[in-house]
């Protein structure tokens, strides 16, 4: 049988001549075989006359010819659609963004151009105000009204420092002579027994157990029941003699014979709360780190209304007046109030006609004027009530 053969590149063509009986006619039949060409898959087999040849023929010729340019062509109408596309696209607004960041529209050409929008901000703005020289953050405290013309007047009516704490208070109660340890330690047992206890009982059980050489080894040395008599009658003395005697095993055992020298070690020693802590720190030790708040205090403050809102507690107390008061006068503060507690602005019967404060405190002459100490006094804020012993103690 005789065929021709056409070979390119890319393709292969056979044609073969052939007979077709119905309708009694010469015909040739072309098989075209294509390698790799995007253009013409799916076409296998193409059946013709005589005259399709030549047809087929000047196909190929345009075939041969459309691949040598069609990659080239291809990218420019490619970049070309891009362009037209870019050029038709109307600016981005709001409307266009939807709940996806990124959206795509297609051109009439059938580009694809990707539109980026802009994040929303999910976080407020924060409004930052800044001093007046700029160079830190302005943060609005809140204070007393009138405080520190308040504050001057106390130290004015206490500048002949003649109060009992003056002359008997921790400070006063220790031996200056003794080794810096014992000293300390002296402070701290002080400031044990005045707790709910009146400055010269205090300042008499101090000279008692400075007579007996008071230190960690003689405490550890004593029974309970010579201690309770050198102690008597301090409030709450029984259960001071347990206190005493454990806290000066612990600061033996776990110490070094010296007393803590953080708030959170001295806490942690039985009888001891933050008040004491406080001004243990202070006067052993030279370190403000906190204000010491008894009940004087803790009245006073609630009388000038030195706290935001009333308190409860000699601790709330502290924490409301260290929110605001410049640190620089917490040490100072405990021991003008204490005084100032304990000659003019008394539990019972403030002396408010002779107080320098009595035109701005706030509870200046609404007080009763009973002298009855178990009756409650209407202008005292917070005032915690008298002082209930745990019961019936008897002289040791």
């Amino acid at each position: 049988m005789l065929f021709d053969v056409y070979l390119s590149e890319t393709d292969v063509i056979l044609y073969v001549p052939s007979y077709n009986s119905a309708n009694s006619a010469n015909i040739c039949v072309g098989f075209l075989f294509r390698m790799n060409s995007p253009y013409f898959t799916g076409l296998a087999c193409e059946t013709m006359g005589e005259v399709g040849i030549r047809k087929l023929r000047s196909r190929m010729v345009q075939m041969h010819k459309s691949e040598d340019d069609s990659p080239q062509v291809k990218a420019e109408d490619h970049e070309q659609s891009i362009t037209n596309a870019l050029k038709n696209a109307r600016p981005l607004t709001l409307a266009d963004t939807g709940s996806n960041n990124n959206t795509t529209r297609k051109t009439k050409e059938g580009a694809s151009v990707l539109k980026q929008t802009p994040r929303k901000s999910r976080r407020a703005r924060l409004k930052v105000e800044y001093d007046e020289e700029g160079a830190g953050l302005k943060r609005e405290r809140w204070e007393p009204f009138d405080w520190r013309t308040q504050l001057s007047f106390i130290r004015e009516m206490r500048q002949n420092r003649d109060a009992p704490v003056d002359q008997m208070g921790a400070e006063k109660c220790y031996d200056a002579d003794a080794r810096p340890e014992v000293r300390r330690y002296q402070v701290l047992i002080s400031l044990m027994l005045s707790s709910q206890t009146k400055d010269h009982v205090t300042a008499g059980a101090m000279k008692r157990l400075r007579e007996q050489h008071l230190s960690v080894d003689a405490i550890l040395g004593m029974d309970e029941e010579t201690l309770g008599k050198l102690i008597y009658p301090v409030g709450f003395w029984k259960t001071k003699v347990k206190y005493i005697k454990q806290t000066t095993a612990l600061i033996k055992q776990n110490f070094g014979g010296d007393i803590p020298d953080s708030v959170e070690g001295l806490i942690s020693l039985p009888g001891v709360g933050p008040k004491m802590a406080h001004l243990a720190m202070d006067i052993a030790w030279n370190q403000v780190s906190g204000i010491g708040v008894d009940t004087h205090v803790h009245r006073i403050s609630n009388r000038l209304r030195w706290t935001k809102k009333e308190t409860k507690t000699p601790e709330e107390t502290r924490r409301a007046l260290e929110d605001w008061l410049p640190r620089d006068l917490w040490s100072e503060l405990n021991w003008l109030l204490v005084g100032f507690g304990q000659q003019v602005c008394l539990p019972v019967g403030p002396l408010c006609s002779v107080c320098l404060n009595r035109h701005t405190c706030p509870s200046a002459h609404s007080s009763s004027s009973s002298s009855s100490p178990r009756k409650k006094i209407r202008g005292t804020q917070g005032s915690p009530p008298a002082p209930v012993k745990e019961g019936p103690e008897e002289a040791p």
